[in-house]
């Protein structure tokens, strides 16, 4: 019974707490025990609403933006981009970690009791599917911010983060290895399979998990694994259902905003109004690896500030993006070309970059492609989500899991270098974090 008193009181002050969001429509009114369809999915939209900005942080490690040091802000988030994780200023901003774990809590209320008290009915299993596919994406996003990238050879001893599966918020856990995080990731994926009702969600609330977006998950998942068959199959599971790309030479809307054709997943605010207004610009590296003439996403992303460049891809709720269909294709390509299907692999990115170039620059694509190793292209995959996902969160992830490569940060005049395959690529745990829970 505390337990629940505990979890409702919670959960009353997470509903009082939330405003209208216009496009999220979440409009969660009163105090609620939570017991019926209609109550839990209150429950699972507070849990979606209170998803962390962490995507926003991990662009300040990576090399895709430098800092502006001339803002109110700078002291707040300048040790994040020296990788000063730890003895620091107690003014940086944290990591999130509470915020992932209450999450949690409110997906284990809704798994472990709602399913003995909803009614049976189709809104039920939504429910239910939604609610192991959060807890899976919250695990994921876990796993890679705060364990070593995945490694078959070494993941059953690299240590991962704590798994809570119980309604209790007094539970003192002990971080689990990354093997048995991902081993979880996968259950629970794969009980979201057996519940999910809806295909696809529609427009303003497509916020929400459906089997699509559960399939792009699951391909992600396998491409950070490196299982390339699986990543492969869910790839093109996705794009059977969910293939349609932004054309840029015939729209001037962005391929991140959640109305766009490419949307399967607007969960996230990946690039936050503080950190894209008043504390970045984007990298000289960044901008160099486009050509701003015939990249027609060039213009979309970027505006120019004096001698620097804003980047422009919103930081708002119209441009919350989790996965999209252009993600799905790199997916297919890197899996292609790592199991040796280099022209098939090719063909997969050129279908992206057709609707990403000029007519004009697209041909200069295609003839660089065409003459390409497997090696070299490798590296073109890694240049293209460069620059198809600059300030959405992936970077740093793919920095993690590629090639660990050498960054330099100049802050407050002092040059802070993250060397290649520095122990630094995985994050420490918030000291808040630490404080609270001994066993971290």
């Amino acid at each position: 019974m505390r337990k629940i008193t505990t979890f409702i009181a919670i959960a009353a002050l997470s509903f009082s707490s939330i405003g209208c969001d216009r496009f999220l429509d979440i409009q969660p009114e009163g105090k609620v025990i939570p017991v019926s369809v209609e109550d839990y999915r209150k429950v699972l939209t507070s849990a979606y609403a209170k998803y962390p900005e962490h995507r926003s942080l991990l662009a300040l490690r990576t090399d895709e933006v430098n800092l502006d040091e001339n803002t109110n802000e700078f002291n707040v988030y300048r040790e994040i981009a020296m990788w000063q994780d730890v003895n620091n200023d107690p003014k940086t901003m944290e990591f999130p970690w509470v915020n992932f774990y209450l999450i949690n809590f409110y997906l284990n209320q809704i798994i472990n009791e709602g399913s003995k008290t909803m009614a049976d009915s189709p809104e039920k299993m939504q429910i239910l599917g939604e609610a192991y596919a959060l807890r899976a994406y919250v695990y994921f996003d876990l796993v890679n911010l705060y364990g070593k990238p995945y490694n078959s050879a070494t993941a059953s001893t690299d240590r991962g983060v704590p798994i809570s599966l119980e309604i209790d918020l007094e539970q003192v856990l002990k971080p689990s290895s990354v093997q048995e995080v991902y081993n979880q990731i996968h259950s629970d994926m794969e009980k979201a399979e057996g519940f999910m009702v809806e295909e696809k969600q529609p427009l303003g609330i497509n916020y929400r998990f459906s089997k699509v977006a559960l399939k792009a998950l699951q391909a992600r998942t396998a491409l950070y694994q490196g299982e390339w068959n699986k990543a492969l199959n869910y790839s093109e599971q996705v794009l059977a259902v969910k293939g349609d790309l932004s054309n840029l030479n015939t729209t001037n809307v962005a391929p991140n905003h959640y109305g766009s054709v490419e949307s399967i997943l607007a969960l996230e605010n990946v690039f936050n109004g503080t950190v894209q207004n008043n504390l970045t610009f984007a990298s000289p590296e960044l901008i160099s690896k486009y050509n701003n003439s015939t990249d027609k996403r060039f213009g979309i992303y970027f505006e120019k500030n004096n001698n620097q460049y804003k980047i422009i891809k919103k930081g708002h709720s119209d441009f919350k993006v989790s996965f999209r269909t252009a993600e799905m294709y790199f997916i297919k390509s890197e899996a292609l070309l790592k199991l040796n299907r280099l022209s098939e692999a090719k063909a997969a990115i050129l279908k992206v970059a057709e609707n990403r170039y000029t007519p004009e620059g697209y041909n200069t694509v295609q003839n660089t492609v065409s003459s390409m190793n497997a090696a070299e292209f490798m590296n073109f995959i890694l240049d293209e989500r460069f620059r198809e996902f600059a300030a959405e969160g992936q970077r740093w992830f793919d920095l993690r899991r590629a090639n660990q490569k050498k960054i330099t940060h100049i802050v407050n005049g002092t040059e802070y270098i993250l060397q290649q395959n520095d122990v630094r690529y995985t994050i420490e745990f918030p000291m808040s974090a630490k404080k609270n829970n001994p066993n971290l």
